[in-house]
């Protein structure tokens, strides 16, 4: 019998079962498909930057889950990353700089007298501070602190510190020493109340395991069996940021939250922290009354440079309108009150219960609802915007499901994939059965997608349906049209030509570079990407009788590798019909001189020229892996030589 090449379909198909998938693959973790063959993908290195606060979180970490990243360079070439977390808001200058916290301030308090409760021998500060207005896990800045308190150092007190809540009048938090007597209520101080934290991930109701014990949904502990305090809704909101550059300078916007405009300094060194636009905000940044106060995201038009809220409270209203589509003047972010003299104005969609995402296109600015997609696009005074829905009964996964590549805007729905070229279409998808009927869609506002434009890829990244985490992606060649998939833990991701490589966050707090290098750099030292690829089944000659393969031909190279003698495994995978597992023997067993029923692995090297084998069966499966620091690789068109090996 000849060689038997395996040359085979790129990318990956799990619609049907791994036979009638014959021809293509069907399993893979950490493999991409480049010009129509797999290889392992890029590895990935660890940001040095450190955290610049009070509370130091390890260096080259932040506080919090980040899902916000946004880049951009000021005038003065400075490029900055902003990080939005559930925790906080920094600013990072270039790459492997410092983080800077820039969370804007919720409230203030001077002059508080007998202020602090300390216990001897116990770090733990108690703070009376009536109408506080935090909750657990929020910080606080102490400043002015006179002298000790019952022994524990001012140096200890003040600073920034992470609250755990008492009451509506009292809070505690960790000093970073001990105090050596009792003493208390005592002492004088100012306090500044951050932006409250948001949830790591969505918490739906006030049942089991929605808050803290005694406490609500919210965090805020208010003691067994007591009733929510006001401003707090039933579900703990994951929060997700959204940024957008007004100039050089930076509007961001908590979901559900208000306005915060972000100035770089004339001293790049001095970064200050984000100020809510109102009008009651401290000038320069006043705005009008009609400035909304409350949103679910914000972004500002390349056309003329309006400031666009969606999501929000309509004019003389503090409750939010989930529909409603509100903007500035042109050029003036201080303005929102409609009048015959400007451009600011509001529209209200009128498909779907609320706005979940919008993406800013080449001509036009995308919304969608939880029911359709429209198109925004400028049109002058006196309309201004004017809106046309795309398409209807269209799902999307979150507001931040979306990624734009090639002027082709791609998206993830609840059930498939969809894209929108002048018109919208589903994309079809060989892995939706496998997404989409093993995924968590009470977390659907988690998932994200980006780009990675230096392979051509759209990437999603999802929660399986056991995981309240992102521990999957997706990826889409748009150029070849072939699709790809693996597990993967990242929580946010940009890919600016702004920097060297694509930006991802983790859960550890830390901001990754990928497609550096071939290993995995967030570990020290860095620990071997485990990638691989297996095919669907294809039978032995045409499946009717046994067939004994007895060596194979790789056609692998390891380009890219830093490390000498790379390898990889290569898998013989047998079965002896579709229903029976891989390597499993026939029962009862068959007396056969060639009885090679398991399956084998193969080391295969840079050199290597033939692999001898000894796999017997009807049907199998062929996989390549690796596991070793500094190796990367393709594979090409490997052969096998089989001979027959009769029908039982």
């Amino acid at each position: 019998m000849p060689l038997q090449k395996l040359q085979l379909r790129p990318g990956v198909n799990r619609e049907s079962t791994t036979l009638a998938n014959e021809g293509t693959w069907f399993e893979m973790d950490k493999v991409r498909f480049r010009s129509g063959y797999p290889e392992k993908i890029g590895g990935w290195t660890l940001d040095s930057g450190s955290a610049e606060a009070s509370l130091q979180p390890p260096a080259g970490s932040f506080w919090g889950i980040c899902r916000s990243l946004w880049n951009w360079v000021t005038l003065d070439g400075f490029n900055l990353m902003g990080l939005g977390t559930n925790l906080k808001f920094y600013i990072q200058q270039t790459a492997g700089g410092a983080f800077y916290d820039v969370t804007p301030i919720r409230d203030t308090a001077s002059g508080v007298t007998n202020a602090f409760t300390v216990t001897s021998g116990s770090n733990v500060v108690t703070v009376t501070d009536a109408g506080h207005g935090a909750q657990t896990g929020d910080f606080v800045t102490v400043t002015y602190v006179g002298g000790a308190i019952g022994g524990m150092p001012a140096s200890a007190i003040n600073g920034e510190h992470q609250i755990t809540y008492i009451s509506s009048s009292q809070y505690s938090f960790v000093a970073t020493s001990s105090a050596t007597s009792s003493a208390g209520p005592t002492g004088t101080a100012d306090f500044e109340y951050q932006l409250p934290v948001g949830g790591e991930i969505a918490t739906v109701g006030v049942g089991w395991g929605a808050g803290g014990w005694g406490g609500d949904s919210g965090g805020v502990l208010t003691g067994w069996g007591a009733a929510a305090p006001a401003g707090l809704g039933v579900d703990l909101q994951m929060r997700l940021w959204s940024q957008a550059n007004y100039g050089q300078d930076l509007l961001i916007n908590p979901r559900g939250g208000a306005l915060y405009l972000w100035k770089v300094n004339v001293t790049p060194t001095v970064y200050d922290r984000a100020v809510l636009l109102s009008s009651t905000s401290p000038s320069p940044y006043t705005t009008d009354t009609s400035c909304p106060s409350i949103c679910n995201a914000v972004a500002v038009s390349d056309a003329s440079r309006f400031v666009i809220a969606f999501g929000c409270n309509d004019y003389g209203e503090t409750d939010i309108d989930p529909l409603l589509i509100r903007w500035s003047d042109q050029e003036d972010y201080t303005t929102w009150a409609p009048a015959a003299t400007n451009q600011a104005g509001s529209y209200r969609l009128s498909t779907g219960s609320s706005i979940v995402a919008n993406l800013q296109t080449r001509q036009e600015i995308l919304v969608w609802t939880d029911a359709a997609v429209y198109s925004m696009q400028y049109l002058g005074p006196p309309y201004v915007w004017g809106f046309q829905i795309l398409g209807s009964n269209i799902s999307i996964a979150g507001p931040n499901a979306i990624a734009t590549a090639a002027n082709v805007t791609y998206w993830m729905g609840l059930d498939k994939f969809y894209m929108y070229s002048g018109r919208v279409e589903t994309l079809y998808c060989p892995l939706r059965q496998y997404i989409f009927g093993d995924i968590n869609l009470q977390q659907q506002y988690q998932f994200f997608a980006s780009t990675n434009e230096g392979f051509n890829e759209v990437w999603w990244f999802y929660c399986s349906a056991n995981s309240t985490v992102i521990d999957r992606y997706v990826i889409y060649n748009h150029l070849e049209k072939i699709w790809s998939y693996g597990n993967l833990s990242r929580t946010a991701w940009i890919d600016s030509p702004l920097r060297d490589f694509p930006s991802a966050a983790g859960y550890n707090g830390q901001l990754i570079y990928h497609e550096d290098g071939v290993d995995n750099g967030t570990t020290n030292p860095a620990s071997p990407i485990e990638a691989y690829i297996q095919s669907a089944d294809f039978n032995i000659g045409d499946g009717h009788n046994y067939g004994f393969v007895w060596r194979m031909i790789p056609d692998i190279t390891f380009d890219g590798s830093n490390v000498n003698n790379p390898a990889v495994t290569i898998t013989m995978r047998p079965r002896q019909n579709p229903g029976s597992n891989y390597g499993a023997a026939p029962s009862p067993e068959v007396a056969s001189t060639q009885n090679y029923s398991g399956q084998r692995n193969y080391a295969v090297q840079q050199f290597t020229e033939i692999v001898y084998t000894r796999v017997r069966g009807r049907q199998m499966a062929f996989k390549i892996a690796s596991d070793g620091l500094g190796v990367q690789w393709q594979l090409g068109v490997p052969s096998i030589d089989v001979r027959p090996d009769g029908r039982r």
